[in-house]
């Protein structure tokens, strides 16, 4: 794992969460405060080399379907998910473009953080147009802002203005009314030196926090995912069996105080975009 530190309530201390692939632990998770932090955020590490990725889009975020992959996951898929997450904006906020099943339903932004899926599972991450570009492999590509990590560091973008990272809730209200904060839900993914995957979500989070999270973790590149507390979640799911089907019964959230939660993805009126990951075949 990417760090061990044990702070008063065990603060750093990994555990294996979601179901086994070839016998082997694939998704570790742990907790941490972040520098100058109050409340713990989760983190959640996933071996990208046995999973595969799988962009779900909604009917709200990105529009423009019906598609094949949305909520609810159905049971042929439900048989191999091991992990799901929360994706990005809605599109009018995330200054980026979508791609996926063979379209273009937002143009791909240059310089735009992206989420990139190819056709095997395998997922990268990074600046569209020098990190990661279009291939025929290519099947899934979700933007979102600009990159928070880069070079294993905070980007200068993350130790700025933290108002550039999308608009907030207030501390106890989402009224257009109410003033944003600067410390709210935030979540964010990241890819390691080796192709691992690590999320990062928590309650009280600036940009920068959310940053040094996930470059902690070991990633090298990094984005924003979605914001506020309505939208970040994480979810495992640990069937009885083998061939067992993920259920909401058998989810377990990264984090208990997150809205959403293992039925959000088996729910059909769900209408954002999720990212799922399952068990890749072997070979």
């Amino acid at each position: 794992m990417p760090f061990t530190f044990l702070g008063p309530s065990g603060q750093g201390t990994w555990h294996r969460a979601g179901r086994r692939v070839r016998g082997r632990v694939v998704v570790y998770e742990t907790r941490l405060v972040p520098p100058g932090g109050s409340k713990p955020a989760g983190i959640a590490w996933m071996d990208a080399k046995l999973l595969a990725a799988r962009l779900y889009s909604g009917s709200v975020s990105p529009g423009g379907g019906p598609y094949r992959y949305t909520a609810p996951i159905e049971p042929a898929q439900a048989a191999t998910v091991v992990a799901a997450f929360n994706g990005g904006f809605k599109m009018r906020d995330a200054r980026g473009g979508y791609y996926t099943e063979h379209r273009v339903i937002k143009p791909l932004r240059t310089g735009a953080a992206s989420l990139v899926i190819y056709a095997n599972g395998s997922v990268n991450i990074g600046a569209w147009g020098s990190d990661v570009s279009m291939t025929p492999a290519v099947v899934g590509v979700r933007q979102n802002l600009v990159p928070l990590v880069a070079g294993g560091q905070p980007t200068a973008a993350a130790r700025g203005n933290w108002h550039a990272w999308g608009a907030t809730c207030g501390a106890h209200s989402c009224a257009n009314s109410v003033p944003g904060i600067e410390h709210q839900w935030r979540s964010g993914l990241g890819i390691t030196a080796d192709g691992a995957l690590v999320y990062v979500t928590g309650p009280a989070l600036d940009p920068l926090q959310l940053a040094r999270l996930l470059a902690r973790a070991g990633a090298i590149r990094a984005m924003q995912l979605d914001i506020n507390p309505y939208w970040p979640v994480f979810v495992t799911y640990d069937p009885a069996t083998f061939a067992g089907l993920a259920a909401p019964s058998n989810g377990r959230r990264l984090l208990p105080g997150t809205i959403q939660g293992p039925a959000t993805f088996f729910t059909p009126s769900w209408g954002r975009d999720f990212i799922t990951m399952s068990a890749r075949r072997a070979g």
